[in-house]
């Protein structure tokens, strides 16, 4: 194709969101037909959490509900999409190729960070999917370098997209008020990290844990961000970030999303 792909990152918020109106799920119900339809997909999601970087050989992956305490009907949600193994030998060619130890995964199948907003994107299943893991104890820079690897396949129609949360700290979210307003520790972490993007600050990035406002409680636990660094790292060497949605629900829970290359 003569334009690449953008790498995307998709803050995928509660597993409701594949079935409940919200302003994130009319964001991605329009945004698979904003981009030309890619031959394929790989999702590095927060919820295939391993390392090294395991890359999922499965050709028909299942759908994993990897979640508990929400109503039947989630229960009951498929995403037949087919995998393809090919590719996965190709992204994990390249990862290795990068000097990133790789593993790949043939029983793995499609957790919630990647069939949720596929369901709104592209709801019949009819794109090729391949997922892969970040590494829940890993750093930014690790994940850009990561994303780096996977670059080149948005000139062969594949679309790159890390699935995560922008601002995900599910311990401080105001359950009750699905409208509440963004504190203020939220919001200013969420700026700090959207300006960086914005210049593609890398060092900044890639020290997000000291010098980001607030941090380690916009992130107790780091697994939701590194699919960013994954969609930064895999939009090359490009400058260009857009940003495609904002949106926030339960208070904190930050479901940004960007574009990059």
């Amino acid at each position: 194709m003569d334009t690449p792909f953008p790498s995307l990152f998709l803050s995928h918020g509660s597993p409701m969101l594949a079935v409940q109106d919200s302003a994130a799920g009319r964001f991605l119900d329009g945004l698979g037909h904003a981009l030309p339809r890619p031959r394929a997909i790989v999702v590095a999601s927060a919820h295939f959490t391993a390392a090294p970087t395991h890359v999922g050989f499965a050709a028909l992956p299942r759908t994993v509900h990897d979640f508990g305490g929400f109503p039947p009907q989630l229960y009951t949600l498929r995403y037949p999409a087919a995998g393809l193994p090919a590719l996965a030998q190709d992204v994990a060619r390249r990862i290795e190729a990068a000097g990133i130890p790789v593993q790949p995964a043939p029983e793995h199948g499609l957790d919630h960070g990647v069939w949720v907003p596929l369901l709104r994107m592209y709801p019949e299943a009819d794109i090729p999917v391949v997922p892969i893991s970040v590494d829940p104890r890993g750093d930014a820079a690790s994940h850009i370098a990561l994303g780096r690897a996977l670059a080149g396949l948005r000139d062969e129609g594949v679309l790159v997209i890390g699935s995560g949360g922008f601002v995900h700290n599910l311990g401080d979210l105001d359950w009750a008020h699905p409208d509440a307003s963004m504190p203020p520790w939220a919001a200013e972490f969420a700026d700090w990290m959207r300006e960086r993007l914005r210049d593609h600050d890398l060092d900044a990035l890639a020290q997000w844990e000291t010098r980001a406002p607030h941090a380690r409680r916009a992130h107790p636990t780091v697994e939701h961000l590194m699919p960013l660094f994954v969609a930064v790292g895999a939009g090359g060497d490009a400058t260009t970030m857009r940003q495609l949605h904002q949106s926030h629900e339960f208070g904190s829970l930050a479901l940004d999303a960007f574009a990059f290359g």
